[in-house]
Parts: structure tokens; sequence; C-alpha cells
């Protein structure tokens, strides 16, 4: 039960989103036992983002969460693939990408929880 918000600063168009949906629905397999087909995405973007006091820049933030936990290595892949991810998608740089996790214990789906 994954689900990545991504907000950036881009403007993004339908086939972008497109794109990202399946870029980063192949990232997630990433994470030992999580797949595309239980992930959930959502954009934000034409976000006012601004980072070291900067606005003059294009910048992303990737919220990850899911139910139950991986490795520090497992998010560690995940991080540098939706970072090269937006990166080439998006032209934003490396550096002006945050992702952060969240790791939940209770999920509900369908009316009732995991």
């Amino acid at each position: 039960m994954p689900y990545i918000k991504t907000t950036t600063s881009v403007k993004l168009s339908d086939e972008k989103k497109d794109s990202l949906k399946k870029k980063l629905g192949q990232a997630i397999a990433l994470i030992p036992g999580k797949s595309e087909a239980w992930l959930m995405l959502s954009f934000e973007d034409g976000a006012y983002m601004s980072f070291k006091g900067d606005s003059s820049r294009d910048y992303a933030f990737a919220d990850v969460s899911l139910f139950g936990s991986a490795s520090d290595a497992a998010y560690e892949r995940l991080t540098e693939a939706i970072c090269e991810i937006l990166s080439e998608e998006l032209g934003i740089g490396l550096s002006d990408v945050y992702v952060k996790y969240e790791e939940a214990c209770h999920w509900g789906w369908n009316g009732s929880n995991f």
C-alpha cells in the first residue's frame, strides 16, 4: 500500500503525468513487497517552492508513505530512483529534490484495515 505525493514547481502536462506515473510505478518495486498494483499517486504541480532562500529554480518534494516498513538500503535505492526520475522528466537538479518516507502500521482500504 504505497502512496507517493509529488509536489513540484514545474507545471505538468497530462503526458508528463503519465510518464511519471509509469516510471514511479516501476520504481516502487525497489521496496520489497511493493508494486504498482497497489500504488496510489498524486501530483501537485505549479507550486510555489523555495529552497535555501531561493525560489528562482525548480524544485520537487516526494512524500512516500507505505504500509509496513523497509530497509535503509531499499529506501536508499528508491530515493536514488525518484531523484533521477524527477531530474530526467522535469529537468530538476538532483540536489533540488527532497524525498520523505513515512511508515504506517495502520492502513485502511475498502472499508477495513490491513
